[in-house]
């Protein structure tokens, strides 16, 4: 199966890996995990946030890790295209983000894992 997460992944903390980890789980053994980094032009534009560290160095950091298999960047808010374009089976974000994308269902599977308590860069 192909699992597909999308996140700034600023200030990298425990709370993205565990996150990372249950979305790898969720693929099953020889399952692959592609992660969508948001670029600071999106950040920007279209979140209105500002990143701490550099999209190229946060991606450098989510594909170090063991249970991600690519780094896609997210420059948009179209996952579908990704979705359809890698062959997605399942589509997950944290539960912050419950219901929000509820509309992907018609492509793949939808999934809202929960987030870990105590736990946010956006505090």
């Amino acid at each position: 199966m192909t699992v597909i997460t999308y996140g700034t992944f600023d200030l990298f903390h425990i709370g993205h890996l565990q996150l990372l980890e249950r979305a790898k789980a969720l693929a099953g053994e020889g399952g692959r995990l592609i992660v969508g980094v948001s670029t600071d032009r999106f950040n920007w534009e279209e979140k209105r946030k500002r990143s701490a560290i550099p999209y190229d160095q946060r991606a450098a950091i989510v594909a170090a890790l063991r249970c991600v298999d690519l780094v896609i960047p997210e420059d948009d808010w179209d996952m579908k295209r990704d979705i359809l374009e890698y062959n997605v089976d399942i589509f997950t974000m944290g539960s912050d983000w419950t219901g929000k994308f509820d509309h992907l269902k018609e492509v793949c599977e939808v999934v809202y894992l929960p987030r870990t308590e105590g736990i946010s860069s956006e505090c």
